[in-house]
This record gives structure tokens, C-alpha cells and sequence, in this order.
């Protein structure tokens, strides 16, 4: 194999015309670690935040990476080698993962390339069933709906809270989700229906026949209706639009009902839900093998199914990132790597 490859890199911030496709080298596999031929990435939203600068944070708060640099954390592909003390996995093994999740939401996952270090606990069996452009397209969004509603599996320090956060058993109870139509919104109905809840899916109109197809008890066209004003007494609500429009879901929730900002950032309404007696409680979503495998069984069998909106070759990574930008994302976007 040669010693290079190609990859996306951007050399500074801006719009989706700074994305190159050009070489670089295939990175070395540390211990612990394992080279994954690449055959699909996931596009997510930290990709565009970074590729911006993440110009919607406090000033403080924005990267100062060294450039060039490789976006992107989602794969799907084929183990090609293994680091020193990796028995986990063998060469030719299909695999799927959401590498160095936030540890590298800063500066990069360096997904966007034809070949990836991973490290094996980030790492999984990718789901039989399913092909590598589906994949690709599951790890951060299915990790982020499965860590909200399912189980945290990390006792790593929430940034956004002092306290943990706590999914609540979802059996028997009613669940909203908004912005259902997105790569976590779609995941987020699908996991609360196999966890027992009755699920209210919140989207545009265009997104009806698929939230009934997912398995959604009941849907709301907010362009139609706005679902804090129709909605009561339900048990959660998972907000994966978030920001400071989140508090609007208070009243729709009961009291000791609890509501999941995704994006907390900008979220300041906890005296109001203090009276309420409802939770807010949110979370980064964090790299996890053991969960994507736990995951994988619902890939593999249906019971969970990944939406795609649309697919760019590696190549067409800003072309991608436009379609990003326009907007109304049913699913999830993937980059395919020949």
C-alpha cells in the first residue's frame, strides 16, 4: 500500500469552498489502536461548526487548531491494520465507530480520508444487515439519542451540568421528540418506541410518512401547530434543535417530567422549570465501541433503521456541506470512499 492517501483537509476557516481534496499521509497506528480502510463517513453537525471556526461561541470558547486539518468522526470500513495489543479485531474485520469524540471536536477526527487510526474501545463489528453508507451515517447521532434516552455508559464530567445526566426509564411513559426528522431526532423516536414509550414526533410536514413508518404514535407539522401549545402532561421530551427556544417545551411536560436539551447552549430557563418541578438535564455525547455494539444489534434485526438524505464521493465533501447549509435534512448525509 502506498504511504499516501486521499483525504478532505481545510487549511482555514470559512464556507465550503476552503474543503480540498488533496494527499496527505496515511497515519501511523499507535498501540491500542487499529487502521481502518475507509468506506463511508457521516456527516454531522460539529463538522460544519468546526470547518466554521464554531463562530457561534463565546470568543474564548473558539479553536485555535494547527492547520492543515481533517474533519470528521463517523466511519464505516474494514480493518487494514492492527497497533500493538489490539486481539479484538483482525484485518479484513467490517467496523464501524465515532472516533475521539469530543476529544478531537476541536481540531478534527480526520474522517474525511481514506484510511483512519482508531482506537479499538472506540471501535465495533459494523451491523450485518446494513451497508457501510448506513453505517457510517449511525455512530454520533445513535450514540447522542442513545446516551439521552438509554443508558450514559461513561462517568466522564458533564461539561454542561455538575451532576450526571440520568436517563428515566422510558416504559409506559410519553415521549416528545423535536426536530424528529434529523439524523438524532429519527434515531431518538425509533429508540423510544423500543424502550416502551408512546412517542409524539415533532418535524416539518414533509416528514409525516416517515415518522409513522419509524414507528411515531402521533405527529405534529410545526409549521402547523406549535407543539407547546397543543402538547400537555407528557413524561420527556427530547429537544434535538435545543438553544434557547428549548424552554418553550416546559408546559408541555408534567410535573417531575424531564426535559433533554441536546444543545444546551444559550437554554436559561431553570428558575421557571425549578417551579414547574421539571428536570432539564443534558450531556455530551462521548465515543463508545461497547454501546455501537450493543447498538448494532438493533441495525442488524430492523428495529432501529438509519435514514439517509443524500450521498457526495469523498471528492464532493464541500458539495456535501452545501447541502449541509441549505437545510431541511431528512436523515443523515454521507460521504462514499471508492
Amino acid at each position: 500500500m502506498s504511504d499516501m492517501m486521499k483525504v478532505v483537509r481545510l487549511h482555514a476557516f470559512g464556507g465550503p469552498d476552503v474543503l480540498r481534496y488533496e494527499d496527505a499521509p496515511v497515519p501511523a497506528v499507535a498501540a491500542g489502536e487499529v487502521l481502518v480502510r475507509v468506506r463511508a463517513v457521516g456527516l454531522n453537525p460539529p463538522d460544519w461548526y468546526l470547518r466554521d471556526g464554531y463562530r457561534a461561541l463565546p470568543p474564548e470558547w473558539q479553536p485555535h487548531p494547527d492547520f492543515p486539518l481533517i474533519l470528521g468522526s463517523d466511519i464505516s470500513g474494514v480493518v487494514h491494520g492492527l497497533g500493538a495489543e489490539v486481539a479484538e479485531f483482525a484485518v479484513g474485520d467490517e467496523v464501524y465507530a465515532m472516533v475521539r469524540f469530543p476529544e478531537d471536536a476541536m481540531k478534527g477526527g480526520k474522517a474525511y480520508a481514506e484510511y483512519v487510526s482508531v482506537p479499538v474501545s472506540e471501535l465495533a463489528p459494523k451491523p450485518v444487515g446494513i451497508d457501510h453508507v448506513r453505517a457510517a451515517a449511525a455512530p454520533m447521532s445513535l450514540l447522542t439519542a442513545w446516551q439521552f434516552l438509554v443508558d450514559l455508559g461513561h462517568d466522564a464530567p458533564n461539561p454542561f451540568q455538575s451532576s450526571p445526566h440520568a436517563p428515566v426509564p422510558l416504559a409506559g411513559k410519553t415521549v416528545l421528540v423535536n426536530g424528529a426528522g434529523g439524523g438524532v431526532g429519527h434515531l431518538a423516536v425509533q429508540l423510544a418506541r423500543w424502550q416502551g414509550a408512546r412517542v409524539i414526533a415533532v418535524a416539518s410536514g414533509k416528514n409525516e410518512g416517515l415518522m409513522r413508518d419509524l414507528g411515531a404514535d402521533a405527529f405534529i407539522d410545526y409549521a402547523k401547530a406549535a407543539a407547546d401549545e397543543v402538547v400537555r402532561g407528557v413524561d420527556v421530551v427530547l429537544d434535538a434543535v435545543g438553544g434557547k427556544a428549548a424552554s418553550r417545551f416546559l408546559k408541555t411536560l408534567k410535573r417531575g417530567g424531564a426535559l433533554y436539551p441536546v444543545f444546551p447552549l444559550g437554554f436559561d430557563a431553570y428558575e421557571e422549570a425549578g417551579r414547574l418541578g421539571v428536570i432539564v438535564s443534558t450531556t455530551q455525547v462521548r465515543s463508545s465501541g461497547d454501546q455501537l455494539a450493543q447498538a448494532a444489534r438493533l441495525l442488524d434485526d430492523g428495529t432501529v433503521r438509519v435514514v439517509i438524505d443524500s450521498t457526495f464521493p469523498l471528492a464532493e465533501a464541500a458539495r456535501a456541506h452545501e447541502r449541509a447549509e441549505t437545510g431541511g435534512i431528512q436523515g443523515k448525509i454521507v460521504l462514499t470512499v471508492a
